[in-house]
Order: structure tokens, then sequence, then C-alpha cells
């Protein structure tokens, strides 16, 4: 893996950012014994895909904000697949997706994913292919100290799994980018940042995203 020469400008996903649900084994373990109910009545067959929005594309150096009373943001931190012509993947980026704290992955409310500035960025893509991340552990760390590593060996679809089994009902275009999912902890929940928190995801090769958390003014 390579990582692309850094320009002046961060960089910025160019198309549509994807994230997908239900991506990590203990979080489908955790739902499965509810995915009979209504009104699905039964397990999702293909993956559960929904969009991150242009408003929520924070750059690489810029602090997130908590407004309307939000006082918390659990942390999201994923790898993203960027997709070039004829829907190839030519590199990865570390993402934090993040998220308001609320009871359901399975259908999380729009407001609560798509708020302003709630998709960190780093400063570059990685260059590379699949199967140069199968086995990528992401880490995760609050105010210096490591909250979560993010092991992709723990996917339900792995990286080439998810693209295939998405391509059978959508095209990515070049510039998407597809989010392989985000893991919870040991007890369902993720790592949650508050103001004053600084937030970093890393793993080799990649551009790190570090955050600073702050109150609205």
């Amino acid at each position: 893996m390579a990582s692309i020469p850094t320009s002046n400008s961060p960089w910025q996903p160019q198309g549509t950012v994807y994230g997908t649900l239900l991506n990590f084994r203990r979080e489908w373990d955790l739902w499965a014994p509810r995915m009979t109910q209504d009104p699905h009545k039964a397990a999702p067959q293909a993956p559960i895909l929904y969009v991150k929005s242009a408003n929520t594309f924070s750059p690489a150096g810029q602090a997130l904000q908590l407004q309307d009373g939000v006082s918390e943001v659990d942390i999201g931190a994923t790898l993203g697949l960027v997709v070039g012509v004829e829907a190839q993947v030519t590199g990865a980026v570390l993402l934090c997706d993040w998220s308001v704290p609320h009871a359901s992955y399975y259908r999380p409310p729009v407001k609560f994913r798509c708020r302003d500035g709630f998709l960190a960025l780093p400063q570059q893509v990685t260059q590379g292919q699949v199967s140069d991340w199968a086995a990528l552990q992401i880490a995760v760390s609050r105010n210096g100290e490591r909250v979560q590593t993010v092991d992709l060996r723990a996917l339900m679809r792995d990286l080439p799994t998810l693209l295939t089994d998405v391509g059978e009902f959508m095209t990515l275009q070049a510039g998407d980018v597809l989010m392989v999912g985000t893991d919870g902890l040991a007890d369902g929940t993720r790592p949650r940042a508050k103001a004053g928190d600084r937030v970093e995801i890393s793993a080799p090769g990649f551009s790190s995203v570090s955050v600073q958390v702050g109150a609205a003014a």
C-alpha cells in the first residue's frame, strides 16, 4: 500500500458516500433475535446501506461542533473504499462516521447520522486493492487512550463480498465511497466523545483522522 502524495487541499469525496449497517458479527449477533419481528419478519438478505450527505463532510483539521442540545456522539471508526472507473476500488481512507447515540442501528433516523460535520475525513487517500486491507485493524483513541480496536476480520461480509453484493442492486460510480461499517463494543454500544475530547483514528499505512470535539458557541 502507498499513500497518494498529499496536496495543499485536504481530500474530500467526489461522489456519494454510502455507509453499511450490521456488517460486524458482534452487532449482527446482538440484533439477530429481533430480525424476525415486525416490520421486516426476517433477517436482511442484502447489505443495508445509507447515505452520508455532503453537509456531513468535515475535511481534515476541522473540529466537530456539538449543537442543538447534543452533548455526546458515538465514534464510528471505519474504512471507506474509494471507487474509480468501472466501479473498481482504487484506494481507501479512514473515516469517523459520527452519529448521535440512539437505540436502533437497524433503522437509524437520518437526523442522527446526517448532521453538519458528521463525517470526519483524512488528509489523503491510500492507494491499494481490497486484498491489502482484509486483516486491517483500526485503532480508536480518545484523549490519548485507546478505547477500541476495529478488526476487519470480524466483518460479516468481507470487502470483496460486500462489493459484490452491493453491485447486485446498484452501480457505484467513480468518486463514490463505500464505508464497510462500524463496530460496537462488547455491550453493543460504541465509544463516545463529548466536548473537550480529542478523537484519533489510525491504522498502518493510512492518513489518520484526528478531531477535536467542541460545543457550540
